[in-house]
């Protein structure tokens, strides 16, 4: 991949499985520096080991989403280590047994909504004041094909992911100038670890339906996230890209 961030630098959550170890993977491999952010020390150090071993530069921090004093820190991190933030992928995020919207736990509803929407606003309040210092920058939040349509038992995730896309719409309109731009990806089902995992075969059976004759993999969001944040992209903001 060609260098095009070079001396830029970039913090991904959730990045150590999945569609956040893919992003992760795409900036390093593009010349950023990046900050490896996840709630497993496990993924993110192999995350980090993956990028060095291909001659990149990363460093891990391990955030919760849920906790403000977390993600401040994964910030100063940052700016510590690297002297500036560029580009922001917040990626992470949860989710639980789906079932009627009666039916949902009162902590479990806590819990989606703090890690998936809060999670997300958290993460912008740190970054945005960062990103200005320096001039501007490109944020792409996570939501989910869940963030445009209703999923049967999966109340607290279509609120969180839908709250998402109008966190990132709001976002866009008030920092468009001064030079930030905010977009959103909608992915469907993405070939994941966690989606084999939970799906199994059946996951087979939803690529022979698919037009194209496969799902997405994290490679495929990683290049969606790589053109918001490029060049290419420099008026495109406040969008929700689908990408199933």
């Amino acid at each position: 991949m060609e260098a095009i961030f070079e001396g830029k630098v970039a913090i991904v959550t959730g990045a150590g499985s999945g569609i956040g170890r893919g992003s992760a993977m795409a900036f390093a491999a593009a010349g950023a520096a990046v900050v490896v952010a996840d709630v497993s020390d496990e993924g993110g150090a192999s995350c980090v080991a993956d990028i060095t071993a291909a001659g990149g530069q990363a460093i891990f921090v391990r955030a919760d989403m849920r906790s403000t004093r977390d993600v401040e820190a994964m910030v100063g991190v940052t700016v510590d280590t690297y002297g500036r933030l560029d580009f922001a992928h917040n990626n992470a995020g949860i989710d639980v047994p789906h079932q009627p919207l009666a039916e949902v736990d009162e902590d479990d509803w806590d819990a989606i909504l703090d890690v998936d929407l809060k999670g997300v606003w958290r993460c912008m309040k740190a970054e945005i004041p960062v990103m200005l210092r320096t001039g501007g920058g490109a944020i792409v939040n996570t939501s989910s094909m869940a963030g445009v349509v209703g999923v049967a038992g999966a109340a607290a995730y279509c609120s969180a992911k839908h709250g998402v896309v109008g966190l990132t719409k709001v976002a866009a309109i008030d920092y468009a100038a001064q030079n930030i731009r905010v977009n959103v990806l909608t992915p469907g089902l993405v070939r994941t670890p966690l989606i084999t995992q939970l799906l199994g075969e059946a996951v087979e059976d939803i690529v022979s339906s698919r037009p194209t004759g496969r799902i997405p993999d994290p490679a495929d969001v990683a290049n969606a996230v790589m053109w918001l944040c490029s060049p290419g992209a420099a008026y495109v903001t406040g969008q929700a890209l689908q990408i199933s």
